[in-house]
């Protein structure tokens, strides 16, 4: 399932596809920084990858691709 969401809608889980990419990430950390927000990723596919950090604009439309639930 594929929804397309406002950044100030995602939450930590969610499989997010960043403006400019292909490749889904998985956020695993929201937090408010100055102008939007601050998500710290890894890649889907591989989350032993490297994290990383991306701002985006509360505004900025995404496509979340699913929601990974801790278990």
């Amino acid at each position: 399932m594929e929804d397309v969401i406002i950044a100030g809608d995602v939450d930590t889980g969610d499989v997010i596809v960043l403006p400019g990419a292909n490749d889904p990430v998985l956020v695993i950390r929201v937090r408010l920084g100055q102008g939007g927000f601050i998500f710290t990723v890894v890649p889907a596919e591989d989350r032993s990858g490297e994290e990383r950090l991306v701002t985006l604009s509360t505004g900025i439309r995404l496509r979340r691709q699913g929601r990974i639930t801790a278990s």
